[in-house]
């Protein structure tokens, strides 16, 4: 790896005192210009508590590594304009790739998480490890069609459903994913020859709502995604909650019917067999078939065709059965957020997901049931709403989530 991007940091004891001060007001600096976009010396110097002297040569070495350049001038009409500075855009970047049991999209963003190149792909999460291959092939053929030269980019970001050990860079609900003594991170590391961050898909959704979207400056949030499985993601005290093992916020296996469907992890009647877009697709087909009145029936002779998007078309045509399916989930959904809120006591709910679309229909119920299942003081001072980031806090998250380890280790 060029040492010119990630220097590795030493301890105290074999790197003089002076030169250790200087690498954590770097880092500082970094990470601050990736929250807040431009800064002024001045404004940095603040920061710092230094001299606007010693901040011009911190600055002055960040951009010789060219994390950092000139953006331009500060807004004012006294005297001379300060100077703007801002992370570089143009030699470093970070790829994210966001693994479904749906699809698989590849992305490249620069510092400042502007997406440059975006691929969608018909690869779907498997538990094998054919997987892995056939991602790193896809990877590899997006790499070429970005234009990005390979030496800039700096590192790779993964997330994807499942119990994530992001310490040993294993998905424990895929054991499959890689047959070998090595982790995931590990084996896509040794392919690509570049530093490989794995993430929980929903713990990515809701640490970028905290940097980026409604979550930015609060302490306690619930984030519920709800997509093809349903997670939970927490912020507690204004960090991302990760529990002992990191798998903290498995919403979607709860239990909620205890004579329901048998669930992919092995239990009955988990959240997930409700809930997920996937439940309400295959409850969909099945009602069908079974001959449900519906406007959904025209799929009869083609029910593959059916999928969530069609559900929710329905729905917002009027059709009855599709938005009596869309209710029934939002109530499920709110009666397990019910439970959530009398544990961790947020200030805020934020929901996130392919369901998003069908809010007009899920909204109402999940606050009903949140209203019959939850005790009423904590009711007072939260607030539900859904995201602003209109699909990308996963991608905001996953890239958050390597930056600020680059930043930390700088």
């Amino acid at each position: 790896m060029n040492s010119s991007f990630i220097l590795e940091e030493e301890p105290v004891g074999q790197q003089s005192v002076v030169d250790y001060k200087k690498n954590q007001k770097q880092r500082k600096v970094l990470a601050h210009l990736y929250t807040q976009g431009t800064c002024t010396l001045a404004n940095l110097a603040h920061l710092l508590h230094n001299s606007v002297p010693s901040v011009t040569g911190l600055v002055d070495e960040l951009i010789q590594t060219q994390w950092v350049t000139a953006i331009g001038t500060a807004i004012g009409n006294n005297g001379r304009r300060p100077v703007l500075f801002g992370l570089n855009t143009k030699h470093h970047y970070v790829a994210v790739i966001d693994v479904s049991t749906h699809d698989t999209k590849i992305l490249f963003m620069d510092t400042q998480r502007k997406v440059v190149f975006r691929g969608d792909y018909d690869l779907r999460l498997a538990d094998n490890f054919s997987f892995l291959s056939s991602l790193i092939q896809y990877f590899t053929n997006a790499l070429t069609d970005s234009g990005i030269n390979a030496e800039k980019l700096v590192a790779v970001g993964i997330s994807m459903p499942g119990l994530i050990d992001s310490r040993r860079g294993l998905n424990l609900t895929y054991k499959n994913l890689n047959h070998t003594n090595n982790s995931i991170t590990g084996w896509l590391s040794d392919q690509i020859n570049k530093p490989v961050y794995l993430i929980n898909d929903t713990k990515a959704t809701v640490l970028g709502e905290s940097r980026f979207g409604g979550a930015q400056g609060k302490k306690q949030v619930l984030a519920i995604n709800i997509d093809w499985g349903v997670g939970l993601g927490i912020i507690v005290n204004g960090e991302v909650f990760q529990g002992a093992s990191g798998f903290a916020g498995e919403l979607g296996h709860i239990q909620v019917d205890p004579e329901g469907e048998l669930c992919r992890c092995g239990k009955i009647g988990c959240l997930d067999t409700i809930t997920s877009a996937l439940a309400l697709v295959r409850r969909v087909q099945r009602d069908i078939l079974a001959g449900q009145v519906s406007k959904l029936a025209t799929f009869k002779d083609q029910i593959d065709q059916i999928g969530i998007d069609e559900l929710i078309n329905a729905a917002h045509q009027g059709d009855s059965y599709a938005i009596d399916i869309l209710h029934e989930a939002g109530f499920q959904l709110g009666k397990g957020l019910a439970l959530a809120i009398n544990l961790f006591n947020p200030e805020i709910i934020i929901i996130d997901g392919v369901l998003t679309n069908a809010a007009d229909f899920i909204l109402s119920t999940i606050e009903q049931a949140i209203s019959k299942y939850c005790l009423s003081d904590f009711r007072n001072d939260l607030t539900i709403e859904l995201t602003q980031l209109n699909g990308t806090a996963k991608w905001l998250g996953t890239h958050a989530y390597v930056m600020e380890d680059i930043f930390a280790n700088y």
